[in-house]
């Protein structure tokens, strides 16, 4: 059998295949429409980045004026300025997440920190994001979520870390439709979506009365 041929012009960029590339199809297929609706899709190669500082430093301020956000001070509270999104980690982390192509985000960070205490690493690669989406997305991600998921007490613009069936994610809802987007590792991102495809599967039929 022949060997298979790359292309030596091609860089990493062309050559490189998001975690759920092979579920494509599934996830496009498993999609609901109507008052039951639901959707599953894969935004593969966002750029996030860790960011470690001293909120109340110096450095933060520099930080805050780079991404032209504040830096959350508390669980759950996420931060948007143009392309980036800000989501708490912890009392001095952060991750700042950006549309695919951003590059130049953890050099322009670390510039920021000038040598001060802190960290920006980009983390590219250890997360995909999934997004769910339609009115039946809560109730889909209640069939394995341990949170309160009722708009009384997490709404849009919340963000947190938790588990959806046995995998841990940093789960943000982005606006009242509700759509969601969850952060996985990319290693677990197959079984989420397998997951997620099943929960998905009787809003094809009628609601029980």
């Amino acid at each position: 059998m022949a060997e298979p041929t790359i292309d030596a012009g091609a860089g990493p960029v062309a050559l490189r295949t998001s975690p759920l590339a092979h579920l494509e199809a599934r996830m496009r297929a498993a999609a609901v429409t109507g008052e039951r609706g639901i959707r599953l899709a894969e935004w593969p190669f966002n750029t996030m980045v860790n960011l470690r500082v001293a909120p109340d430093s110096e450095a933060a301020d520099r930080i805050e004026k780079t991404l032209g956000a504040p830096l959350p001070r508390q669980c759950g509270q996420t931060a948007v300025s143009g392309p980036h999104t800000v989501v708490w980690l912890g009392p001095d982390e952060w991750l700042v997440v950006s549309p695919a192509g951003g590059t130049s985000v953890a050099a322009e960070l670390r510039e920021a920190l000038a040598g001060d205490p802190g960290s920006a690493v980009d983390v590219s690669a250890n997360r995909t994001t999934l997004e769910l989406s339609g009115p039946a997305a809560r109730q889909v991600l209640e069939k394995g979520c341990p949170l309160d998921l009722h708009p009384r007490a997490f709404g849009p613009g919340r963000a947190v870390s938790t588990t959806v069936g046995p995998v841990a994610v940093l789960l943000w809802q982005v606006d009242e439709a509700p759509t969601y987007r969850l952060f996985p590792r990319s290693s677990f991102a197959d079984y989420l979506a397998r997951w997620l495809i099943d929960a998905m599967s009787e809003y094809r039929g009628p609601a029980l009365p």
